[in-house]
């Protein structure tokens, strides 16, 4: 009887799953689908099946959309509009946050202290509990209030004579003569001017060019108690004209300072009295003045300018003018050189200093330059000196301009803040012996460890005020430890960290915030990290759940599935062939099915090692003594011809050794780069390999008009073709003919978009298809010139599959869209917008773009995690093709975390032992094998498992 009456249990809102029915977006297929409320729901599949469609592009969009129709019509025309995703209906549906990887700001200027907020609340602790010191001898300083000064100088100064200043000048240029005239006025007859007591006479006036310090003699007073009311009048008055501070001369001329603010009794040197915005480097009343709060200052050197002396001026040897040509500017430098008994083609190293400084400075001295139009005449004209000339370009030119001045630009640390971001008054307030600077530079273990036990180490009134703030902080301390990010420190610019790190930045953001009910929805948060800190960011999502959250998570990775409540897998194929759900269930009835997901987790399906380890070529590149960032002098040496993995857990230095130290070199010696590397001894063995091509994971494009077509340049190449093609010559068409971004072939209705944007003036913007060309792009005369029967547009629609088969015949075009094939695109269209494209496949159409070059068998590749966004099939078809590459003799160099990879690496580096400062050092080398059996390695622990397996 019990049984018939328990209630299905409910949350809140009622409903116990979250259900989608009719879901077309992209390329689902109609799918009608749900999960469980509160749990922990992975999507999976392979890459391009939709899985983000359905959960950004259908869940995501449509939480948002109903958000925003919360607001009226007239808020909502303020906010933009969101699109109604393709879909019947959505039930269960709660708030949803969605944590993406694409909301990396790129501002220099946001920091992982600002967008956790810790810095904002150490920036509060400082300015209310910090203690000031002298930036000129580190004393003390002190704020007096005016019985304190009172009592002070009754004390010190007993029975002296004295007299009583008020600064109203300090270290500032000008003749002053309103200034004397005013203070006259208010009845006072003496100043101190520069040390020397004067009267003030009519007209008078200081040397307006010199630096002056002028204060007012308020009074001339004897220390003694009798005269109490009287010398607290002249200090009451003092301090009123020197705006809270003032000196005390004795009749020796010794002076000494008083303030009501923050002053250094000794040099008389004072403070603002602090506020939060001091020790903001967003502020400029907390910037450094030299690099405004950057750390960094861009600076355009001699050696920039002039990096080979060995060079004459008229060879190239000044960079930026090229070789000498018939123009004003070398024969002004030509008129230079000859005052000083040099030519154009004198060795720059043989020219004097100074005369090279005029040539880069510019100096006073005008200079002659003999006119064509009128022979026998001189023009004088000052010069103002290459750097000079670059620098004003760099500030006044146009974009074009600015980009040209950058190659001779050089980032190096502010020599005023030495990269502290702060001037130099705010890094001298202090709480127990540090300053904000110094903190923001502790990775969060370390910062956590200072934070323990403050209390103990403040005073009483430091501890009254700090009790609240250090609560906040040490919340939001303990969140980014939950979620493995212990290695990072809080001035580390948000730009720099991978997706994963700023989603799991995010996320622990979103633990803080405690809110209940709420459907989250996170993009692959596991990038970036070992499988060592997996554990902890499971934990992390966990807790999201146990406060009485949903959360949503697209993942590949095999832990996540496993620790899942729920798990959908989204397939069979990747485009067209995708879009319906294969399998769904809890884990335990999912390991029974029998989609490819299934398989590889029930180990019915795995990457094998198909071949031995390779020795390489016997050649070898050695970088010695790398110690940038937080590498401790790495020795590095890569072997060629042979598959190498970078590992290590997050923040050891794997991308300070590869992508700032190593590729910089590389990239140094082949293409000129102007990038420095990070600091090292040497570097042998470049000569070994002819070019180097690094793969990373920025976008390929960023509008609808960029596609996989255009990016890999095989449509210059289907251009030329139809350019060729008989009906095209005919009429005369060139290859300019067949762009959709140019005018003359697309259709002018929607500038060969295809689509056209209908503005609704209180709903969504809706896009659709242009009604002249019905979403070709092109115009009716361009459509008639077909290259087996297909037009430009037709070209454009197909799969890479399809393409494959219609360009057999010609080379140059197949290469480039074999590669896409091989690197398991065949299922995208050529034209698809980039913006549609998911992280994984754009990092792979880069991939497919530098394989469709022709190697040499002696090229150096660097991919930096390929794996993310690829399911376990896609894995071992990006591992066949890196696997065919080192076959032909060239070096691959993979930054990996996944163990499929790392498993079937020739050679692994592995770094470590920790992240951050605990890090920067090899811990492991060597085959697979010989990493699995180094008990100091973490990858060596999970290598074990996985060849075990």
């Amino acid at each position: 009887m019990a049984k018939s009456t328990a209630k299905k249990k409910f949350d809140t809102t009622g409903h116990d799953v979250i259900e989608i029915v009719g879901a077309r977006e992209h390329n689902l297929k109609n799918i009608s689908v749900s999960f469980p409320r509160n749990k922990l729901v992975v999507i999976t599949g392979i890459s391009g099946s939709g899985k983000s469609s359905l959960a950004f592009d259908t869940i995501y969009a449509e939480g948002q959309r109903r958000y925003m129709e919360s607001f009226s019509a007239y808020a909502r025309s303020f906010m933009g509009n969101l699109e109604r995703p393709d879909v019947d209906k959505i039930n269960g549906l709660s708030p949803v946050i969605s944590i993406e990887q694409k909301t990396t700001s790129r501002n220099p200027r946001s920091t992982v202290g600002t967008v956790t907020e810790i810095y904002d609340f150490m920036r509060l602790l400082f300015a209310r509990a910090g203690e000031a010191f002298s930036y000129i001898n580190g004393e003390k300083m002190v704020r007096q209030s005016e019985d304190q000064i009172l009592d002070s100088l009754l004390t010190h100064f007993k029975n002296k004579k004295l007299v009583l200043l008020a600064p109203i000048v300090k270290g500032r240029k000008g003749h002053y003569r309103e200034l004397f005239q005013q203070i006259r006025k208010s009845g006072y007859t003496k100043v101190r001017v520069d040390g020397d007591v004067q009267e003030i006479t009519a007209k008078m006036q200081v040397d307006r060019y010199k630096i002056h310090d002028i204060e007012i003699v308020v009074d001339r007073i004897v220390g003694d108690d009798k005269d109490r009311a009287r010398i607290g009048q002249s200090i009451n008055k003092s301090l009123k004209e020197g705006k809270g501070i003032m000196m005390v001369m004795e009749e020796n001329g010794k002076v000494h300072h008083f303030s009501k603010f923050l002053m250094d009794p000794k040099t008389g040197l004072a403070y603002d009295e602090p506020a939060p915005n001091t020790f903001s480097f967003n502020s400029p009343y907390g910037a450094c003045p030299t690099c405004n709060g950057l750390g960094q200052i861009e600076e355009i050197t001699e050696a920039s300018v002039i990096p080979d002396k060995s060079l004459s001026i008229s060879r190239g040897g000044i960079l930026p003018l090229g070789e000498y040509r018939d123009i004003w500017i070398f024969k002004k430098i030509e008129s230079i050189l000859k005052r000083y008994k040099a030519t154009l083609s004198t060795p720059i190293k043989d020219i004097p200093k100074d005369v090279i400084q005029i040539m880069l400075y510019g100096d006073d001295v005008p200079v002659a330059v003999s006119s064509v139009k009128y022979p026998g005449t001189e023009w004088n004209t000052k010069f103002e000196g290459i750097i000079s000339f670059l620098e004003k370009q760099r500030d006044e030119g146009s974009e074009a301009i600015k980009k040209w001045v950058e190659d001779f630009t050089i980032v190096k640390t502010c020599p005023e803040c030495h990269g502290m971001r702060l001037k130099k008054e705010s890094l001298h307030f202090k709480i127990d012996d540090k300053n904000i600077a110094e903190l923001a530079m502790l990775d969060i273990t370390a910062l956590q460890k200072w934070f323990e036990g403050l209390e103990k180490r403040l005073n009483e009134k430091q501890r009254v005020i700090a009790t609240e703030v250090l609560k906040e902080i040490r919340k939001r301390i303990g969140f980014l430890l939950d979620v493995g990010l212990d290695y990072l420190n809080l001035n580390r610019p948000i730009r720099t960290l991978s997706g994963g790190e700023s989603q799991r930045i995010r996320l622990a953001t979103q633990i803080g915030t405690q809110l209940v009910g709420v459907l989250y929805i996170l993009d692959e948060p596991s990038i970036g990290l070992h499988a060592r800190d997996n554990v902890k960011l499971i934990k992390a999502l966990k807790d999201l759940r146990d406060l009485g959250n949903s959360v949503v998570v697209v993942e590949h990775d095999k832990d996540m599935m496993l620790e899942s409540d729920y798990i959908l897998d989204i397939g069979p194929g990747a485009g067209r062939h995708g879009g319906h759900v294969v399998a769904e269930g809890v884990p335990e009835e999912f390991l029974k099915g029998n989609s490819s997901t299934s398989k590889y987790l029930n180990g019915k399906l795995k990457i094998q090692i198909l071949h031995e380890r390779r020795k390489g070529t016997g050649q070898k590149i050695k970088l010695t003594q790398a110690s940038g960032n937080n590498l401790k002098n790495v020795d590095l040496t890569i072997p060629l011809g042979t598959l190498t993995c970078i590992t290590g857990v997050s923040g050891s230095g794997k991308s300070t050794l590869i992508h700032e130290t190593l590729f910089p070199l590389l990239n140094q010696y082949f293409y000129n780069s102007r990038t420095e590397p990070l600091a090292h001894k040497k570097i042998e063995g470049l000569e070994l390999v002819d070019k180097v091509i690094e793969v990373d994971q920025s976008p390929i494009g960023r509008t609808p008009r960029s596609n996989p077509a255009t990016y890999t340049g095989v449509f210059s190449d289907i251009r030329d073709l139809f350019s060729q093609l008989p009906e095209a010559k005919i009429r005369g068409y060139k290859t300019g003919r067949f762009s959709f971004n140019v005018k003359g072939g697309r259709c002018e209705t929607c500038e060969g978009a295809g689509l056209r944007l209908i503005e609704m003036e209180f709903l969504p913007d809706v896009y659709v298809p242009c009604e002249t060309c019905k979403g070709k792009r092109y115009n009716r005369e361009t459509l008639e010139v077909r290259f087996r029967g297909k037009s430009i547009s037709d070209v454009l629609d197909m799969t890479v599959e399809e393409a494959v088969t219609f360009f057999e015949n010609q080379p140059k075009i197949l290469r480039k869209i074999q590669t896409l094939s091989e690197v398991g695109l065949g299922y995208i269209s050529l034209g698809q917008h980039a913006t549609t494209l998911s992280g994984g496949e754009a990092q792979r159409v880069k991939l497919a773009t530098e394989l469709s070059k022709r190697d040499t068998g002696k090229t150096f590749y660097i991919l930096d995690e390929p794996t993310t966004g690829l399911h376990f099939q896609d894995i071992a078809h990006l591992l066949d093709v890196l696997q065919k590459l080192v076959d032909k003799g060239n070096t691959v160099l993979v930054i990996e975390h996944n163990m499929d990879v790392i498993k079937s690496a020739d050679y692994i580096v592995d770094m470590g032992p920790e992240g951050g400062e605990k890090g920067g050092r090899v811990i492991a080398l060597g085959t697979p094998e010989e990493v699995s059996k180094n008990p100091a390695s973490y990858t060596g622990k999970f290598l074990k498992l996985e060849l075990k397996a």
